[in-house]
């Protein structure tokens, strides 16, 4: 019987194993990916901001954004993102600013500043984009992310295309993608089981 068991948790360890590797592969396979192409807008994630601030990855993918916004292919720039305890201020209020700085029109932005995390801003997204006839979009977002926002569009009816920062602060850094990494895993995982995200 006690063979049997270490017999059984040695399977289950290389299963998980596999299951891991194939799911960090996907990741990073996805993430190498740039698939933009005209669409109804351009949808950036949020991501950390400092009293205003956006932190440099999201400087990041802000500044990828408003670059595919100004080739005129996209009817609107969308920013999301919420505000944590403590914030005076929400992620997509500072990429609105970020965007209006840059030149985008304010009348050709979208804002969605409550979700708190991947899967409730791409609902909102959702709303916003079908209240203006919209039903595709080029996902802004780290390397990493990409693979888990375009499997949450997908799920609810949003045709999305992918277009991940190229100068994401880490991406050069072994021990930071490691970590995003095992991020990414465990959020797809939390989505696949619950059908929710963790925190970003």
């Amino acid at each position: 019987m006690r063979r049997a068991l270490i017999r059984l948790a040695a399977a289950t360890a290389v299963g998980l194993l596999c299951v891991g590797a194939y799911g960090a592969f996907r990741i990073w396979q996805q993430g190498l990916q740039d698939d933009h192409r005209p669409a109804g807008a351009v949808v950036v994630l949020g991501a950390a901001q400092y009293d205003g601030r956006p932190s440099p990855i999201f400087e990041s993918r802000l500044r990828h954004a408003v670059a595919l916004f100004k080739t005129g292919d996209y009817r609107f720039l969308m920013v999301t993102g919420g505000k944590q305890p403590g914030d005076r201020t929400t992620e997509a209020a500072v990429a609105r600013q970020f965007a209006l700085d840059e030149g985008v029109p304010a009348n050709r932005i979208l804002m969605e500043d409550h979700g708190r995390n991947t899967r409730e801003s791409l609902d909102a997204v959702k709303t916003t984009l079908a209240a203006e006839s919209i039903h595709d979009a080029v996902f802004v977002s780290d390397r990493s992310h990409m693979l888990r926002v375009l499997r949450i569009a997908s799920d609810l009816g949003i045709t999305g295309y992918g277009s991940p920062t190229s100068d994401s602060p880490g991406d050069s850094d072994p021990l930071h993608v490691i970590e995003i990494t095992i991020h990414e895993l465990g959020g797809l995982a939390v989505y696949f089981v619950t059908g929710n995200s963790p925190p970003d």
